[in-house]
């Protein structure tokens, strides 16, 4: 005895989820299509603000403007390479003005960072009145532009017509000169301190608002203080937005250029190479040489992005660390 098998249903099952699934694809396609359309005008100026600048500079690095006929003549560009790092590489100058950045972040990122926890911890305290109004006061510097900043601080710096200057004679400390060789570096740190740390406090503070509140409260109900809930709960849990500040504040810190650039007018300890970012403008503006100039700016790119990636691989690994050892 035979048994036949009808297979037309079981084939007309099986094409059956196919036909189904197509009118889905279809679907997913057209909302790709539109996600895509939305996100077009954004990537186009993003990449017309982001990727074209820095592919320009890449490219004037590579080449040099000759001139003949005395300057009368026109000018070509010739490709000359990497001839342009070179200089900037065996330029003092150079290797001085990155240095005297980074000695100078070892100094002012870390109380920068500190004034802004200190300062997000405070406000977020059950203790604290009238938040807004101090939390207005704290970003109120970081509104005003860096410029107008450093001119400001610089009336306060000039020789002979500082207050502080004034107040340390009164107390009979003798002259201070704020803007010589050996104050002028945290003099500018000053400036930038006053006008970074309550942008940092804003970011922390934001973050210190997403702890639930059942967990502090859980915390109080236990018996701890304050303090002790300020080091072992909110701190841990504000972690990333410290990171990302304190990235911020790196970055920051090698672009330096408002503030040298003004005081520079007040004081003989500022040349006209004191930065990486001054040693740029200099060479663009002032010794037409654009092509330098663009090195300059490739190179301190360069360091700011092994730096930033530096600072987040060991901060992954600090956490990767720390979860496994309360995991053990």
């Amino acid at each position: 005895m035979t048994t036949t098998i009808d297979s037309a249903p079981r084939a007309h099952r099986r094409e059956e989820p196919m036909k189904a699934r197509l009118p889905r694809r279809r679907r997913n396609s057209g909302q790709s299509r539109t996600a895509y359309g939305f996100l077009a005008p954004f990537a186009l100026v993003f990449a017309g603000l982001f990727f074209f600048p820095i592919g320009y500079a890449v490219y004037t690095s590579l080449f040099r403007q000759t001139f003949s006929g005395l300057g009368y003549g026109g000018s070509t560009l010739k490709f000359v390479g990497l001839s342009s790092y070179v200089t900037v590489f065996t330029t003092p100058d150079f290797y001085n003005g990155v240095l005297r950045l980074l000695t100078f972040g070892v100094v002012e990122v870390p109380l920068m960072l500190g004034l802004a926890i200190v300062l997000a911890l405070l406000l977020d305290s059950r203790l604290a009145s009238m938040k807004r109004f101090f939390r207005a006061v704290y970003v109120l510097p970081y509104t005003v532009p860096g410029v107008i900043a450093a001119l400001l601080w610089g009336f306060l710096y000039q020789p002979g017509l500082s207050p502080i200057d004034s107040a340390t004679r009164a107390m009979g400390l003798g002259e201070v000169n704020l803007v010589g060789a050996h104050l002028v570096l945290p003099s500018i740190g000053n400036i930038m301190i006053w006008a970074g740390a309550g942008f940092n406090m804003l970011i922390i503070y934001a973050a210190l608002q997403s702890i639930p509140a059942s967990v502090i409260e859980a915390a109080r109900m236990d018996g701890a203080g304050e303090i002790t809930i300020a080091l072992r709960i909110k701190l841990p849990n504000v972690l990333p937005a410290v990171v990302m500040t304190c990235l911020f504040t790196i970055i920051g810190t090698l672009q330096l250029f408002n503030e040298p650039i003004v005081l520079a007018d007040i004081s003989n300890a500022i040349g006209t190479n004191y930065t990486p970012n001054m040693m740029a403008y200099n060479a663009a503006y002032g010794n037409n040489d654009e092509p330098l100039a663009a090195a300059i700016s490739v190179s301190l790119a360069l360091i700011a992005f092994v730096l930033s990636f530096g600072f987040l691989r060991l901060t992954s690994r600090a956490a990767g660390l720390s979860a496994s050892k309360e995991g053990s």
